[in-house]
């Protein structure tokens, strides 16, 4: 990066983003460039990490809102909105260990059809039961090809 900063293409080149996102990162108050004499935005150091820790946190789940108050030293519930999201990572991570024995087991299984396996079904005794801890709407495919169930259980025609 030369000192005088990257301009916005070129920081948005180096994420991989298209520049209307970090013109709206900074519209929602997550970044805070520079102005040259000109008034072009130039990226410095301090916003690359700023970006590089948007983009991670989006990965592991965060909403922009929840990024605002990480970001923001002096915002009183920092430390709720970050302990309630690793709950919801340590929560995440369960399912996934969950999943992944769940296929482990299907590679190993001689059984012609898994679902009738015991030791396989064990696996979704929780989604049988109506325990299962996630919400329908991480299940669904983005663009509502399967319609979720009522809260009373029955299947919308």
């Amino acid at each position: 990066m030369t000192s005088n900063g990257e301009s916005i293409g070129e920081a948005a080149a180096r994420f991989g983003l298209d520049t209307h996102v970090l013109r709206y990162w900074e519209d929602e108050g997550l970044l805070r460039p520079d102005r040259d004499a000109a008034g072009r935005r130039r990226f410095h150091d301090d916003d690359s990490v700023r970006i590089a820790v948007i983009l991670r946190n989006k990965a592991a789940g965060l909403s922009l809102e929840q990024i605002r108050v990480l970001l923001d030293e002096g915002a009183p519930d920092r430390h709720r909105v970050l302990e309630e999201h690793v709950a919801e990572l340590d929560r995440r991570a369960a399912d996934i260990a969950q999943a992944r024995a769940m296929t482990e087991h299907a590679l190993r299984c001689r059984a012609h059809d898994i679902t009738q396996c015991p030791r396989f079904r064990r696996h979704v005794d929780d989604v049988l039961s109506g325990e299962a801890r996630w919400l329908l709407l991480h299940t669904e495919p983005a663009h509502g090809a399967v319609h979720s169930a009522p809260p009373d259980g029955t299947r919308a025609n």
